[in-house]
């Protein structure tokens, strides 16, 4: 669960899948979707199948964002599954019965290819009103794809009708604060990843910063961005700073020092195993990022 931001970029774009591989992102998903206009899907698609093929100028990992199943989809995986992406963006669907089929399909079109590698699989998992009753499912099903969950509020909006998904203070409203803890719940009830939905304002980094932050401190383990000026700010919040782990080193050794006991002090504060599971979550994330990045743990 080590990749912090995931960069939308446009699979019929050449300029920006040029740009987006110099942005640092950790991954960058090439769309196939609501970023490339009807008319240009079929030239998307070959051009995202040769980006994928060409040999990698970045370490970031390559995402496809599919079409629905029912818009194209089946044909945006015929495609892309040959070029062996890391994983999978799928939108608009309804419960963990859309990602089986889809994995039905990318077991036989990874077999036709003579493909060893297992394409993962991140749901958007809040995009039609049916999809959060079957947020509580996801856990019963065998998905060994699913990489995460994310969240989105726009398709959501629409899809019900709304004039609008922001409350008069300008905060998501009850039903996307709703979706969105729902979403964060089931992917931690999976251990998957979960990745907060998009900031849309590109040019309000204070405001990005700020709200990555919420999203870290609430459980989020990376975001998706809409423009390479986000990128740094987003892979900062979801980093654990050098503060947070220096307390999580003293709080392993603290208990590494009292083998076999519960509860251990430390700075006038009484702490017991669940703040010991959280010290090494934070280790464990300090050490996936700089296995990515190729800097000593």
């Amino acid at each position: 669960m080590s990749l912090r931001s995931f960069l939308f970029v446009p699979g019929d774009s050449e300029k920006k899948l040029a740009k987006g591989a110099g942005s640092g992102a950790d991954a960058l998903i090439l769309d196939l979707e609501d970023s490339v206009a009807p008319s240009r899907k079929a030239l998307a698609r070959d051009m995202v199948r040769d980006y994928l093929a060409a040999p990698r100028t970045s370490g970031a990992e390559l995402w496809v964002r599919m079409n629905p199943l029912a818009d194209g989809g089946l044909d945006d995986l015929a495609s892309v599954v040959r070029a062996a992406p890391d994983g999978i963006v799928v939108p608009k669907v309804d419960g963990p019965g859309d990602l089986l089929r889809i994995g039905h399909y990318l077991d036989a079109l990874e077999k036709r290819d003579g493909n060893s590698r297992e394409i993962r699989l991140l749901p958007v998992a809040t995009e039609t009103p049916r999809a959060p009753f079957g947020l509580a499912h996801y856990h019963d099903t065998q998905l060994p794809r699913l990489y995460g969950m994310t969240w989105g509020a726009e398709d959501l909006s629409t899809a019900v009708g709304a004039s609008t998904n922001r409350d008069t203070s300008g905060q998501w409203a009850f039903t996307y604060r709703m979706v969105r803890s729902q979403c964060l719940l089931a992917a931690k009830a999976c251990g998957v990843a979960a990745i907060e939905t998009l900031y849309a304002d590109f040019r309000d980094d204070a405001g990005l910063r700020a709200d990555c932050a919420e999203a870290s401190r609430e459980g989020f383990t990376g975001r998706i961005a809409i423009h390479p000026d986000q990128v740094a700010g987003i892979n900062e919040a979801f980093s654990p700073s050098q503060a947070e782990i220096a307390h999580a080193q003293r709080v392993v050794a603290a208990f590494c020092e009292n083998p076999g006991v519960g509860v251990v002090g430390l700075d006038g504060k009484m702490l017991d195993i669940p703040h010991l599971r959280q010290a090494q979550q934070v280790l464990a994330r300090k050490a996936a990022i700089a296995a990515r990045s190729g800097e000593a743990a």
